[in-house]
């Protein structure tokens, strides 16, 4: 079975007015085609005042992002109930346990990790990042963030470029969403 890599998603915290998560567009198949540069992996969701981005497979992704957002319904908006509530459901029920995706998630309280095995994170500094490029995304936004004054949006592009030059299942395609 051919293995897709898919995103680079990096989300950074400067104040509750100033939060941002992006993401490029690369989604690859096998170690050598590059099947679309432009896929959007990151949206504002449950009346604008949520923002998420997610990693690993598109279709499994698209559907927890869709379970999340009933979640966040279920419970009055709450990112944390909601993060929660999710992670359990992802973890017990037989069909989720195969899906094959990382989120992030952000309001203007909080930022949470969701993984399938059922953890929820909530990053000791305030950014993080997840998938192909993660790694060289998360050091080049912990650099950014801890010695410059760029607002979040402006280190999420930064740190998706330099991620984008060193991993090549990260391209330069970056789509940004703000609350």
């Amino acid at each position: 079975m051919v293995e897709f890599r898919a995103t680079t998603i990096v989300a950074v915290r400067r104040s509750e007015d100033d939060i941002c998560i992006a993401g490029d567009g690369q989604v690859t198949m096998g170690e050598t085609a590059i099947m679309k540069a432009g896929a959007k992996k990151v949206q504002k969701i449950y009346k604008g005042g949520v923002l998420v981005g997610f990693a690993g497979s598109v279709a499994d992704a698209f559907s927890l992002r869709e379970k999340f957002e009933k979640k966040l319904e279920e419970h009055g908006g709450n990112l944390k109930r909601a993060a929660v509530a999710l992670a359990q459901e992802w973890r017990s029920d037989k069909a989720m346990r195969n899906l094959e995706a990382l989120m992030i998630v952000a309001d203007k309280e909080s930022m949470l990790l969701i993984s399938g095995n059922g953890e929820v994170i909530e990053p000791d500094e305030n950014f993080v990042a997840i998938g192909s490029g993660g790694n060289y995304a998360y050091s080049a936004a912990n650099a950014l963030y801890n010695h410059t004054d760029m607002p979040a949006e402006e280190i999420c592009r930064e740190a998706l470029k330099i991620a984008s030059s060193i991993c090549v299942y990260t391209n330069d395609h970056i789509t940004v969403e703000k609350l």
